[in-house]
């Protein structure tokens, strides 16, 4: 089974009754592999219900990829046995790392690009794509630092990894917009030298404004808000060159009403089914 090319949304827990009593016309539901990983419980009982009627991604956030250490393989054994329990479209995880020494840090810190790096990485996917038995999709990380060690582009390190690995990605453009406001790139050039022919599924996602020390402009990607209108068009101009491909609408933090994260979506699918600019135009807009 592959994700539809249509948008789809994270799946909330104070969203499960309504959406089996509404069953929305929604392309597809994300949820993230940890929430899931206990053997029974209410969240099982209604993912598997929701399992019935829509495709299902699973997207992690702590396999810890990018860490300097070995894959944590209790961790790992918890994903497969979830991945074979719902057998999912997708799975995907970050370009990061999360924990060192034993301490977990509940977050997605940010690596050098360099050739050290590119190992570790390509030897943690070869991993987890032999244990999951399938082909996983690699996220671009929103990055707030750069290392000087750094030796390559982030796309070249990406392009790299999908070479050595056989990965697919996920371009998360609401990452790519807030990392080059941030380190003063410009975005639409980044998207020109992303390596789009593995782009599996997409996500979009608001940002929150803030400034740095010296005043300039920093994005902080909070998942808090409605896309921005800058990461719309960003996301159009990904269309443009790649045709439908599954997006999905990520919120999690001030969530709204179902019935409000469906209306963002159907902007995703109205760009997704544009037979042409002018209906691009038209969502754009909309999102204003």
């Amino acid at each position: 089974m592959k994700l539809p090319p249509r948008a789809g949304i994270g799946l909330k827990p104070q969203h499960f009754r309504e959406v089996l009593a509404v069953q929305p016309d929604i392309g597809f539901f994300e949820v993230h592999a940890e929430n899931y990983m206990v053997a029974g419980g209410p969240y099982h009982h209604f993912l598997g219900r929701i399992r019935e009627q829509y495709p299902l991604s699973i997207h992690g956030v702590a396999l810890n990829l990018g860490g300097a250490g070995p894959l944590d393989e209790a961790h790992l054994d918890r994903l497969v046995e979830l991945m074979r329990r719902y057998e999912p479209a997708s799975f995907s995880e970050h370009l990061a790392w999360s924990s060192h020494g034993g301490v977990f840090y509940n977050d997605l810190l940010p690596v050098a690009y360099d050739r050290p790096t590119l190992q570790r990485v390509c030897s943690h996917i070869d991993h987890v794509q032999e244990r999951l038995g399938r082909r996983m999709l690699l996220e671009n990380p929103s990055t707030y630092v750069q290392f000087e060690t750094s030796s390559m582009s982030e796309c070249g390190f990406l392009a790299e990894v999908v070479t050595r690995t056989g990965c697919g990605l996920l371009l998360d453009v609401n990452n790519l917009h807030v990392s080059c406001v941030n380190h003063g790139r410009d975005a639409v050039a980044s998207l020109a030298d992303f390596p789009l022919s593995a782009v599996g599924e997409v996500h979009v996602a608001g940002f929150t404004r803030d400034a740095d020390a010296a005043g300039a402009p920093l994005l902080i990607d909070s998942h808090a808000a409605p896309v921005d209108v800058a990461v719309w068009g960003l996301y159009a101009s990904v269309l443009a060159r790649l045709g439908p491909v599954p997006t999905l609408l990520e919120r999690d933090q001030d969530i709204p009403s179902l019935s409000e994260l469906h209306a963002e979506a159907q902007r995703a699918d109205l760009l997704l089914s544009s037979g042409s600019e002018r209906n691009a135009d038209l969502c754009l807009e909309g999102a204003q």
